[in-house]
């Protein structure tokens, strides 16, 4: 029997890969039959560029995180989503102290090419960024890396 939603997002946020714990992911809302996520990261000053706001390449970490968590949970099985291709576009400024939120979601799941989107937003709902991306789906062989959470 497949899990629940809220099984999945309790499994999610016990379990995860390390640069999702890295980015201080934590999976708020999942919906499987629609193929969406949401997800909240506390951006830490590490991640700060010369402005002192999150820089880029982050932000495309967190909104990759978003769109393959959505095939995941889209998909039903264990399976992992390498990016082929991903284009990001930015509309403001990620700023340090304050959770990001990110939404993701499957656009089209085949059998050998998936293709998703995630927009990053903040606190207020505006929108920072959005992500396009497509990505080889591939069954998930052995338990994978994935880090405990407490």
């Amino acid at each position: 029997m497949p899990l629940t939603d809220d099984e999945l997002i309790a499994r999610m946020n016990a379990r995860m890969p390390p640069t999702s714990a890295l980015l201080g992911m934590t999976v708020l809302a999942v919906d499987r039959a629609a193929g969406t996520v949401r997800l909240r990261y506390e951006p830490k000053p590490e991640f700060a560029n010369p402005m002192g706001n999150v820089q880029g390449g982050f932000i495309v970490a967190m909104l990759d995180d978003a769109a393959a968590l959505a095939a995941v949970v889209k998909a039903g099985t264990r399976i992992t989503v390498p990016t082929l291709e991903l284009k990001t576009s930015f509309f403001g400024v990620a700023k340090l102290g304050a959770p990001l939120y990110a939404d993701g979601r499957c656009v089209k799941l085949g059998k050998r090419i998936a293709f998703m989107e995630a927009d990053l937003s903040d606190a207020d709902g505006r929108l920072l960024a959005r992500l396009s991306t497509t990505a080889l789906p591939t069954p998930l062989d052995g338990p994978g890396n994935f880090v405990e959470r407490t």
